[in-house]
Formats: C-alpha cells, sequence, structure tokens
C-alpha cells in the first residue's frame, strides 16, 4: 500500500501549490482592478467632465428657457399684431449671421482658458544596490 499513498500525498501537495496559487493570482487581479480603477478615475478627473447630475440640471433649465423664449416670442407677435406693426421675419431657430458667428468665435477663443500641455511619459527606474 505504499504506492498508492505516495501518489495521494503527492496529489494532495499538487492540490495544496494550485490552491496556494490560485490565492494568489486572485490577489494579483485584485491588486490589477485597484490600479486601473484608479488611473481610470485619475484620467476622468483630469478630462474636467460634468457629472450626469450636473448635465441634467443645466439641461433642464435650458428646456425652461427655451420654452419660456418660446412663450414670449408669441406674446411679442400678440402685441406687434395688436398694435398693428409688421413684425420682422423671425427664425425660430437660432442662427447666427456669417460675420456675428465670427466675432462670437473670436471672443470665445480669447476668453477661453488655456489647455493644459501634455507631460511626456517617463519611466522610472530605480537602481539596484
Amino acid at each position: 500500500m505504499r504506492p498508492m499513498q505516495t501518489s495521494n500525498r503527492i496529489l494532495d501537495d499538487l492540490a495544496k501549490v494550485a490552491g496556494g496559487a490560485m490565492s494568489t493570482l486572485t490577489g494579483l487581479k485584485d491588486e490589477i482592478e485597484a490600479l486601473v480603477r484608479q488611473q481610470l478615475s485619475k484620467l476622468l478627473s483630469d478630462m474636467d467632465l460634468v457629472s450626469r447630475e450636473e448635465f441634467e440640471a443645466v439641461k433642464a433649465v435650458a428646456a425652461r428657457a427655451r420654452s419660456e423664449q418660446e412663450k414670449l416670442e408669441a406674446r411679442v407677435a400678440q402685441l406687434e399684431a395688436k398694435l398693428g406693426v409688421k413684425a420682422k421675419a423671425r427664425k425660430t431657430t437660432a442662427r447666427k449671421a456669417p460675420a456675428a458667428k465670427k466675432a462670437a468665435t473670436k471672443t470665445a477663443k480669447a476668453t477661453a482658458k488655456p489647455k493644459p500641455k501634455a507631460r511626456p511619459q517617463t519611466t522610472r527606474r530605480t537602481k539596484k544596490s
């Protein structure tokens, strides 16, 4: 019965080694996931993105402003009709004339904050003693 016990012992040792390797790999996987999350979080914070809540709030404000603008346009048209003044042709979509658009673009570029320059990728090497 000696050979059977020896093979069982070898199999038990192999199972222990495999179990240890699996726990080491699981720990390594968790550590890599944490590092990736940290890097993604840093990357997203550097991109200066807005949160979903902020976006939805601004979207709601813009919708209310658009609704108010439409109501005011209707009211102005009503008052102009009442006064008998011929209304100027208005488009419901706000499109700027090319000259006004160029002026607005120049103003926006002049007031925009400069983008930060990309840092070159470098690797740090440590000297082994």
